[in-house]
């Protein structure tokens, strides 16, 4: 790798909800780009089937089955990643929830812990695990998605934007406490993609919503967010730390 510092060929990528989606993607473009990647989901064969289809095309992975939720399964996991590659040079923290509810909904709290469990304790719980061995790579890097639900909000939110606004939080202050080691903390915050959670979307409010929105006037696609997942990955982003990055076609930028 310190041959070509735009290069993660044989680095080992530890990726979060990699059974579908923006996980899948950034699975597909980190293994396309020479990384061992190491694939965790809740759900099993979904996780496993993306794993085997790598190694079919002759790439290097293996898949977990992980409930970020379990702080133990956390810990068993890591560790046997880190075994199976010898190591671990980045963390991509992207399982995630659909966490909705009015605030004076009787469900709120169970929605409110969900969210915060998932999308925020997680990550915090993988990272911490992982420590050990970032700190034995030449390129250590941690990347962890929010959203751009951080950075503004919707109506009936509030658990999913408070988790996603203390992802970026979390990684200000983790790259100010790991960057004396040269490890970086980075933060993507996805707009409107493409992936399971918008599905149930209707293709017409999609449509309307992405003209109405953003300056591209139209949804991402997951890879799109894994190729700046990849690029913040690079021995050559050794300079970049703290920093959270829309990936939203515009979204946040435009007035109307």
């Amino acid at each position: 790798m310190t041959a070509n510092l735009r290069s993660v060929a044989g680095s080992v990528a530890f990726i979060t909800g990699a059974a579908s989606g923006m996980g899948r993607a950034t699975a597909e473009v980190f293994a396309a780009e020479g990384a061992h990647v190491a694939l965790t989901d809740v759900a099993a064969e979904s996780v496993r089937e993306v794993a085997d289809d790598l190694v079919h095309r002759g790439f290097s992975a293996e898949a977990w089955t992980l409930d970020v939720s379990d702080g133990a399964a956390i810990e068993t996991v890591v560790a046997a990643a880190a075994q199976r590659f010898s190591g671990l040079d980045m963390v991509i923290n992207n399982a995630g929830i659909s966490a909705f509810s009015p605030i004076d909904s009787e469900s709120y709290e169970l929605v409110w812990t969900r969210a915060l469990g998932i999308l925020l304790t997680a990550q915090q719980r993988i990272i911490r695990a992982a420590l050990p061995y970032l700190r034995k790579s030449a390129h250590p890097r941690i990347v962890n998605i929010a959203s751009t639900e951080a950075l503004g909000a919707t109506s009936r939110d509030s658990p999913y934007a408070a988790a996603k606004a203390g992802v970026t939080g979390l990684t200000r202050a983790l790259a100010v406490e790991l960057g004396p080691e040269g490890i970086t903390v980075n933060c993507i915050c996805p707009g409107p993609i493409l992936t399971g959670m918008t599905e149930a979307i209707p293709a017409g409010d999609k449509e309307t919503f992405a003209r109405r929105r953003t300056a591209l006037r139209r949804y991402g696609r997951p890879d799109e967010v894994a190729q700046m997942t990849l690029s913040l990955c690079l021995p050559a982003a050794s300079y970049i730390t703290g920093a959270t990055i829309p990936v939203d076609g515009g979204l946040m930028a435009r007035n109307a």
